[in-house]
């Protein structure tokens, strides 16, 4: 069994030493804030300033690889989610029924929940682990290194402190400060590839009233216009966000800091309005995330390990905007691949990059290429899609196939060329156009004139 040192707490962070922890390895985990999520998850989400985590109070959608990960690894955890308010969605609830079975259908739930439910409820599971030792407010300072061809990483410095260990596991996030250490002790540079995204959040945290409505109906959970998107996220004990994104070069976007502009402004998009018509009580200012990138960071390059003793995981593995929400899920995977393979990790992390590469790579490219291209549509306020794909997003809302392939995707079961490419959605997909002759693709949001005279810029 091996010693492991965890440098962050985040949901990486902590998922990776419950799962180490359960599997017999002792387990430091070094976490620099004094606090943790506890038992109050509106004060730890409205009132604790968590400046390096800025993403911790935005809309979280937590896809099927965080609950099959946590029912095969953690069912406690799982368990403690829905005790603390969490709530199951399966994609197809959008139907009166569900159509027949197939394997793999129950994996296409999400977990609706904000990220401090997550966090309390890993937190109270790694606190039961007796192989696993939490030690809040002290920040990593550097790593311990013998030289070599590779260098091996051989523990952590904690102020005057060194923590020895087989294994450091950098869970630190998107700021990760492992990449510089790496350079200060001689080793080769990470391979890092980014790009930044372009595109800028912006979102507000309702409560539905206790004795007020409760029930949008059956509407979708997201809006388009020619240079916005609007959705609405579901969540715990009543919560719901409502959030708006647009390019970072959007000279309106200032302007939606105001609440009032805000909750103007989401009223013009359907999925938005559905639910801001209930009369929600306001539970936060609006909150704003941008500069973002998606960023992919190996630590192995052409000539192999850049140093061994060490991995990384979660967004200082592979950071993705949250458009599609994959952070937790890749997160997660992440996790379980290292817990379930630590010793071989110890002796050669490349097989951690190797499984890295084949499993999450293909989800971080197609983010890059989605982004892309949502970026320059949302800066150039473009017209709709062609009408084909189109018709693929608004049939999967009528036909069982295509929404299954809709989610596979969205889950992160099949990459889309897969999960779409097939015979039987390609005849679907046909024969909803065929009986809707008339369909031209259009969006549901706002007209750039009408934006322009509701919102300054």
């Amino acid at each position: 069994m091996a010693r492991v040192a965890v440098i962050g707490g985040g949901v990486s962070g902590l998922g990776t030493a419950l799962m180490l922890g359960r599997r017999g390895h002792t387990v430091t985990l070094f976490e620099q804030d004094v606090r943790q999520a506890g038992e109050d998850p509106d004060r730890d989400f409205f009132h604790w300033d968590r400046p390096r985590t800025p993403q911790a109070v935005h809309p979280h959608s937590f896809l099927a690889p965080v609950r099959t990960v946590l029912l095969a690894e953690a069912p406690d955890v799982h368990a403690d989610l829905l005790a603390r308010g969490a709530r199951e969605y399966h994609e197809f609830d959008w139907f009166d029924e569900h159509p027949p079975h197939r394997a793999g259908d129950e994996d296409l739930v999400t977990l609706r929940t904000r990220r401090i439910v997550l966090e309390a409820a890993l937190t109270a599971a790694v606190r039961r682990e007796r192989t696993v030792d939490v030690r809040l407010g002290r920040r990593v300072h550097g790593l311990t290194v013998e030289e070599g061809d590779p260098a091996r990483v051989t523990g952590v410095r904690v102020g005057e402190e060194v923590h020895r260990a087989d294994l450091v596991v950098d869970a630190s996030g998107r700021r990760s400060p492992v990449p510089a250490w790496l350079a200060a002790a001689g080793c080769r540079p990470p391979v890092v590839d980014s790009h930044r995204a372009g595109i800028a959040y912006l979102c507000r945290w309702y409560r539905l009233r206790a004795d007020g409505p409760r029930d949008p109906g059956r509407v979708k959970t997201g809006s388009t216009s020619s240079f916005a998107l609007a959705g609405v996220f579901p969540s715990d004990n009543d919560t719901f966000a409502v959030s708006l994104v647009l390019s970072t070069g959007d000279p309106t976007r200032g302007a939606l800091t105001d609440p009032a502009v805000f909750e103007a402004a989401a009223r013009l998009f359907p999925a938005t309005a559905a639910w801001l018509v209930l009369d929600p009580e306001p539970q936060s200012a609006v909150l704003a995330m941008a500069g973002l990138d998606n960023r992919w960071t190996a630590l192995v390059d052409g000539d192999g390990p850049v140093v061994t003793g060490l991995v990384n995981a979660g967004d200082s593995l592979i950071h993705t905007n949250p458009t599609f929400g994959h952070g937790a899920a890749l997160g997660l995977l992440a996790a379980q691949h290292l817990a379930s393979r630590a010793d071989r990790i110890v002796a050669d992390p490349v097989v951690h990059h190797t499984w890295a590469v084949r499993t999450l790579r293909p989800w971080f490219d197609a983010q890059v290429t989605a982004d892309r291209a949502n970026g320059e549509r949302l800066a150039e306020d473009s017209p709709p899609p062609d009408r084909r794909a189109a018709a693929l997003a608004v049939c999967a809302f009528e036909d069982p196939v295509v929404m299954r392939a809709r989610a596979q995707v969205r889950h992160l079961l099949r990459q889309a060329q897969d999960a779409y490419g097939t015979d039987e959605v390609d005849r679907h997909v046909t024969a909803w156009l065929a009986a809707h002759p008339d369909f031209s693709p259009k969006h549901d949001g706002p007209t750039r004139a009408r934006w322009d005279a509701l919102v300054p810029g």
